[in-house]
């Protein structure tokens, strides 16, 4: 009887515990959270002003999010198929990959001139596929 009484205890000694880790995250609802969020859907230059804004307001994880997301949506527009996989060669793929390297770098001012750069590229506003 004795094996069962000491898992009985030590349930309930890891009850808190589990009870704590199990509990979502507080809301946070404030405006420069709010602020931050990364837009669902949208072109590949409401991704990049998402990463500008959130490298003014010190959010890199947000801002290196949104600069997937705008590469990607230039990728989807104009890549064809490929048999073979290789990095895109357009300058501005390489402009905002710039930005993404100097954002890992923790390098805010590069990036922001590359997404600066990358915003001024014709053909920004085409449409995705």
């Amino acid at each position: 009887m004795r094996p069962y009484a000491a898992v009985v205890a030590l349930s309930a000694l890891a009850a808190p515990a589990l009870t704590q880790t199990l509990s979502p995250p507080p809301a946070n609802n404030s405006p420069a959270t709010a602020a931050t969020q990364q837009p669902v859907t949208g072109s590949p230059k409401t991704f990049l002003e998402a990463a500008r804004l959130a490298i003014i307001q010190g959010q890199l994880n947000d801002a290196s999010v949104a600069l997937e997301e705008a590469e990607t949506r230039i990728l989807t527009r104009s890549v064809q198929r490929s048999p073979t996989i290789e990095p895109s060669k357009q300058p501005l793929i390489a402009t905002i990959n710039d930005a993404r390297n100097a954002l890992a770098a923790s390098d805010k001012q590069t990036a922001l001139t590359k997404i600066g750069e990358a915003l001024r590229a014709p053909g920004l506003d085409a449409p995705s596929r």
